[in-house]
């Protein structure tokens, strides 16, 4: 049986942003549930063109699931469409769950997420031979709990590259925390607030100042803080260059130069 539910990614807002797959799928799409509180209406508008469309914001995950399930008994195709890629912080773990349960097929087609379309806006590699090899995805805890040894001062022993997801709000104990780690106040920090929307703004400054700037910019929500030693490499050169394209550096697609 082939699958008629499809979570989609929807990208991180720029509506020309969504993968190919994705928006074919919306177009044939019978159904879609978008998440509107984050998703772009006119990225629905502009590819659900003959769907039943619904809002997920204000509804359980039994609602969505009726919902589902309603349609596949009517032989209608469902789109669920979610922000950014649906595996970050999506939420869709429960929803398959549930299907699969009622032994309802679907498939998963990734998106950009927002941690990519904010590298793209700063113009910024995220991984930096001699810097920084390694990049998490992380949040604060909130009323969502962090598993202890997921805790930010303790990932941030690690000095790796951090993308920090849903923690603006707590801005100030996300830097007090990266203190107790390889981190210092002079540590580069970006923050992205609706990377890649129209009203894209980026802020960037350091462990000792962002705090202020976001307060000034009165940022408290849909934004990414970007933790790291690469962000400096703009501003002072990078340490080291990647042996890739080195012409003394051979590999299997190319002998070196150098003799």
């Amino acid at each position: 049986m082939a699958a008629k539910v499809s979570f989609v990614g929807a990208g991180p807002g720029a509506a020309d942003l969504i993968t190919v797959r994705g928006a074919r799928l919306l177009r044939h799409a019978d159904v879609v549930i978008f998440a509107g509180s984050l998703v772009d209406r006119k990225l629905v508008k502009l590819y659900a063109t003959r769907a039943d469309v619904y809002d997920s914001a204000g509804m359980t995950l039994t609602e969505v699931i009726t919902v589902i399930m309603d349609s596949i008994a009517a032989d209608r195709s469902v789109v669920r469409l979610h922000t950014g890629d649906p595996c970050i912080y999506g939420a869709i773990q429960e929803q398959m769950e549930a299907l699969d349960r009622l032994g309802i097929p679907y498939q998963v087609v990734p998106g950009v997420t927002s941690a990519f379309a904010a590298a793209a806006s700063l113009k910024q590699e995220l991984t930096l031979p001699e810097l920084s090899q390694t990049v998490i995805f992380t949040r604060v805890e909130g009323r969502t709990p962090v598993p202890e040894r997921e805790r930010l001062n303790e990932i941030a022993r690690i000095g790796a590259t951090l993308v920090i997801y849903l923690s603006i709000g707590m801005i100030d104990n996300a830097v007090e925390l990266l203190l107790q780690g390889a981190y210092t106040t002079a540590t580069p920090v970006a923050v992205v607030c609706r990377a890649s929307w129209d009203d894209e703004l980026i802020l960037q400054g350091t462990l000792a100042d962002i705090s202020e700037k976001v307060r000034q910019a009165g940022i408290d929500r849909q934004a990414l803080i970007i933790v790291g030693d690469v962000l400096a490499a703009r501003r002072e050169g990078m340490k080291a260059r990647s042996l890739l394209y080195d012409e003394g550096f051979s590999h299997g697609f190319r002998e070196s130069a150098v003799a």
